[in-house]
């Protein structure tokens, strides 16, 4: 029984891709004699036809995923007819109200897509290095830390690495060569690594399954340990710790530059869908394309 209904759902879904091809067809020639409509699915008195599939699949779908799609699409149908049909079974359904959320609904469904386009139309995406700094400086008590945050230098790699006594002169080492060095052994060798330079990273985060990462006072450890060594049975750290930030203080702008960033984007975003809102309000008031009756 599920084999021939799945091989007519997708008959279903070719007949859904030659609708758009008939219909312009038809536009020329004369109609042919309406026929009724094609069922695909029943929930008690309330059918499913041929023509609602139409939309769900397009001609650059393959067939096999035609077919699954349009057999998703009429196991929900199926479903949700069943869950409305036992809802109106047993509660007094208000339809005015039902219809007034299918309104609001609706308009947030094709308002939503109209402001992302809008928005994606006129949105300046440049954020100057000032007007972070400007909010950063601004709101400062929104920006105090949860957690302890570090810049330096973290190696992990296996006991049987070779030249693992070179690491720490060269994690300390100024010349260039050295420095190019370690990357390049990084690469070749560490299971982790995180090398020195101006980013800010979670502490937890950089040591996190090590045995740093079971360190209990990790605030006392990092005021005590510019670097450290250890190991377990499998592994060898290296971490050698060049600054560092305590939770429940002020977090560096470097840090949160990029949160920033996505905070001003979201306030334009705002404000062009408020804009867009306003236009189009104004532009209706001008046409009088709207009145508000007395009553």
């Amino acid at each position: 029984m599920r084999t021939r209904f799945n091989l007519f759902l997708h008959c279903c879904t070719v007949a859904v891709l030659l609708n758009g091809c008939e219909l312009i067809r038809r536009k020329d020639d004369q109609p042919l004699q309406t026929q009724a409509p094609r069922p695909v699915a029943r929930v008690n008195d309330v059918f499913l036809y041929e023509h609602d599939l139409s939309g769900i699949v397009d001609e650059q779908t393959s067939p096999e995923d035609s077919a699954a799609r349009v057999t998703a699409y009429v196991n929900s149908w199926i479903r949700k007819q069943l869950i409305i049909q036992e809802a109106t079974s047993r509660m007094n359904i208000d339809e005015a109200e039902v219809e007034r959320k299918v309104l609001e609904y609706r308009y947030s469904l094709i308002g939503y897509e109209y402001q992302n386009l809008y928005i994606r139309q006129h949105l300046d995406e440049n954020i100057s290095l000032k007007e972070i700094t400007d909010y950063y400086n601004t709101h400062l008590d929104n920006f105090t830390l949860k957690q302890n945050i570090v810049r330096g230098t973290y190696i992990k790699v296996p006991r049987t690495a070779p030249r693992t006594n070179r690491i720490k002169d060269m994690i300390f080492s100024k010349k260039a060569k050295d420095l190019e060095e370690l990357r390049s052994y990084c690469l070749s060798f560490s299971t982790v690594y995180h090398l020195s330079d101006s980013s800010w990273i979670a502490f937890d985060k950089m040591v996190v399954n090590s045995p740093i990462a079971e360190i209990p006072n990790k605030i006392q450890f990092l005021k005590t340990n510019p670097y450290y060594e250890t190991g377990d049975n499998d592994h060898l750290y290296f971490l050698k710790v060049d600054n560092y930030k305590i939770s429940d203080n002020v977090s560096p702008l470097e840090f949160v530059k990029e949160d920033i960033r996505n905070i001003l984007l979201n306030k334009r975003k705002v404000e062009l869908a408020r804009t867009l809102e306003d236009e189009v309000y104004d532009n209706a008031v001008k046409q009088k394309s709207f009145e508000i009756f007395d009553r």
